[in-house]
């Protein structure tokens, strides 16, 4: 089974690109973040068409998470327990094919030391203890999606120039590091322990074109699930078509039980 994730930057601006790599990828399951739109807008109909069912927890204009499987999508469950009314819409989960699937669109945070950065700080303390209570580290447990940290130097492309700002300051890095302390493993360091890997280029500068990105879209699994990974890669190649999100797919592939 090969899941992936993307931040596709509104779903209805890039429909024609996800569906055209849709085709050509063909994963089991995608994640998408940053929808853009109410569940009544989202395109299930042109997802089907292509042969996924799909999972919306959606919101007009920002944020918004979904799950697309090529398989049955069960238990659905949207948003994080405690949630208020009106939260934003960042938390999917699902089970499909016996793995428990969790996508997320971790907060931005905007600048250091702002309260969109402590807002941010404070929803990956909520989502550990989500994690905590409704979930076992020896389930099939996947987290995946846009968690906007780079975890390590190698997952910048000059990390002297970051240190300390937005995506990369000691916090973020430290509250993902507790993220990760329930029991994940990051699938594409499995695989991958070089620097040079990005899923984000800003769209400035010509930041695709040098490859000065970060890697910020992350798929974790729980031990049962590393020990079956076979792969996990970026693929860049979405990133250059017309009119592309700033994020590009990250895909990992799990052999079966």
């Amino acid at each position: 089974m090969i899941i992936a994730t993307w931040n596709v930057n509104s779903v209805l601006a890039r429909l024609p690109l996800v569906l055209r790599w849709l085709e050509e990828a063909r994963p089991d399951v995608v994640c998408l973040q940053e929808v853009k739109c109410a569940d009544e807008r989202f395109p299930a109909a042109e997802f089907a068409a292509a042969g996924y069912g799909s999972a919306v927890n959606g919101q007009p204009t920002y944020n918004g998470v979904a799950i697309l499987s090529r398989h049955e999508i069960e238990d659905v469950r949207r948003g994080m327990a405690g949630d208020e009314e009106g939260a934003h819409a960042r938390v999917i989960s699902a089970a499909i094919r016996g793995v428990q699937v969790i996508n997320v669109y971790v907060p931005n945070g905007q600048a250091v030391g702002t309260d969109k950065y402590r807002f941010k700080l404070e929803w990956l303390a909520r989502l550990r203890a989500h994690l905590d209570d409704e979930y076992f580290a020896d389930d099939d447990v996947l987290i995946c999606g846009d968690f906007n940290v780079a975890p390590e130097d190698r997952d910048v492309h000059d990390p002297d120039l970051w240190r300390g700002r937005i995506l990369f300051s000691k916090k973020e890095r430290e509250a993902i590091e507790e993220l990760r302390g329930w029991g994940f493993t990051d699938t594409f360091r499995l695989h991958n322990p070089g620097g040079g890997h990005f899923s984000w280029w800003d769209y400035r500068q010509g930041s695709f074109r040098r490859n000065t990105g970060l890697r910020i879209d992350h798929v974790w699994v729980s031990e049962p699930l590393a020990a079956r990974c076979k792969r996990s890669w970026i693929d860049r190649e979405p990133r250059g078509w017309e009119r592309p999100s700033d994020h590009t797919p990250v895909l990992a592939e799990f052999a079966k039980a």
